[in-house]
């Protein structure tokens, strides 16, 4: 699979293992989505944006994977994110590049930390990039 080494060394890094739940937070055309669906199978991970062009790319680009039941996508803002009624919590959720997580809307970032908080199972965990090569945001519950 094609991905920037900058995409393949972030998910290296995450503590991903086989069977987690994944929430990928501004998935784009969803490159890292499939890394990671391909290091949890058999879980799987949901990968939301907010851009309608993103989804419609990352659905196009991850065939496989959604009929294998490894990867869902999703169109919501990550502040507007909710779990779906009986859906599980994630183990563990990401971040690369999205505005709302880079300190420059305040308001928004702490709408998307509750929301991300309510959607993480108790031990669940968030990375962000902006470390070496990432980084885990502490939440607080």
């Amino acid at each position: 699979m094609r991905a920037s080494d900058r995409i393949r060394e972030f998910v290296e890094a995450l503590p991903l293992r086989p069977g987690l739940r994944v929430l990928e937070i501004g998935c784009g055309p969803g490159v890292a989505a499939r890394l990671v669906a391909a290091r949890v199978a058999p879980g799987l991970v949901l990968a939301i944006d907010r851009s309608a062009t993103a989804v419609a790319q990352a659905r196009a680009g991850s065939a496989a994977e959604i009929a294998a039941g490894v990867l869902q996508i999703r169109q919501t803002a990550v502040e507007d994110f909710a779990l779906e009624p009986g859906e599980a919590r994630f183990d563990l959720a990401f971040a690369m590049r999205v505005g709302v997580l880079d300190g420059r809307h305040p308001e928004l970032e702490a709408r998307a930390l509750a929301r991300i908080a309510t959607a993480l199972a108790q031990k669940g965990r968030l990375f962000i990039d902006g470390g070496d090569p990432l980084r885990e945001i502490s939440l607080s519950r």
